[in-house]
């Protein structure tokens, strides 16, 4: 019974978006956003069945406000667990520009890609070997290659667009290298470097500080956007110096999955601002101050915690 009121209430509301009143109008929107991702269906249907440009565009603009308010909520909870698990979070923004965007068809791709670099490794492989045979399976077979001629393009950051045209930027195709990597329990993480991003293959090594064999260190790193060329800290010191950077720890290391969301979201606002999308840029500003924001209440519990 509460179900068909509700129903009944959103019905009522949406009848009421071409009211000429203003200020019926803005009330009628605000109790109709109250109801979040349950009003679409009903405001899409009346979109179909409209045909007063006016009315059309305040529909528009409402189910927008829902939709981007939903992915706002989600992505903070995500922050707020410390972005566990990537793949959810990368799909929540993706659905910016894809609303409609299946969870399944994104796992169902990258299943299809992990089963055929399964069938080629073994556990008798060196760590390099693994990525020889990953790197021939991903770029070869699959086709994975770097977006060369639109580098800066919006949809380089949407995992759907990823998956479907087999190009990427330098973050999107490590994301999915190493999503996939992960899910063969291969040791791959993300290193947010400047001006590029990269990945580190980590396992056990000697540390010289310690003297002694520790586990989690960078053994090498790999460039998905060179299809998955591997090298060294020497090169990566090298690339810092041409930057006129200082060597940080940060840029060697891996880095946590909720900074890889936040320069996807900076790629997002580079895109869109080059493109000439303002409000899309200042959705995705507002976007990463609300999780920037989070990201910075998180670090500031794990020094509390130290």
């Amino acid at each position: 019974m509460e179900g068909e009121t509700k129903i009944r209430e959103m019905q009522a509301l949406v009848s009421l978006v071409d009211d000429p009143d203003i200020d019926v109008f803005r009330e009628v929107s605000e109790k109709i956003h109250g109801f979040g991702p349950d009003a679409i269906p009903y405001l899409q249907d009346a979109w179909d069945n409209c045909f007063d440009p006016l009315v059309q565009s305040r529909i528009e603009t409402l189910m927008h406000q829902i939709h981007l308010d939903h992915i706002i909520g989600d992505l903070k909870k995500a922050f707020e667990k410390d972005c566990k698990n990537i793949l959810p979070a990368w799909i929540t923004l993706s659905r910016y520009a894809h609303p409609d965007l299946s969870d399944e068809d994104i796992q169902f791709g990258l299943n299809q890609i992990r089963k055929d670099i399964w069938l080629e490794l073994n556990d008798n492989l060196t760590a390099l070997e693994q990525v020889k045979v990953f790197n021939h399976v991903f770029f070869d077979i699959h086709g994975f290659s770097g977006n060369i001629d639109n580098y800066h393009a919006a949809g380089n950051t949407y995992v759907n667009q990823v998956l479907k045209s087999r190009k990427g930027n330098p973050l999107s195709l490590s994301v999915i290298y190493m999503l996939v990597a992960q899910s063969l329990d291969l040791p791959v993480y993300g290193v947010n470097l400047p001006e590029h991003f990269i990945l580190a293959f980590t396992g056990k090594a000697f540390d010289t500080q310690t003297m002694r064999m520790e586990d989690n260190k960078v053994l090498f790193y790999i460039n998905p956007f060179s299809r998955g060329m591997v090298f060294s800290s020497v090169e990566v010191e090298k690339f810092i110096e041409r930057l006129n950077l200082d060597p940080v720890p940060s840029y060697f290391e891996p880095c946590s999955n909720c900074d890889i969301i936040l320069r996807m979201i900076n790629n997002l606002i580079n895109a869109y601002e080059t493109d000439g999308l303002k409000e899309k840029q200042r959705e995705m500003e507002h976007l990463r101050a609300v999780l920037g924001k989070i990201r910075g209440q998180n670090k500031e519990h794990k020094k509390g915690d130290h």
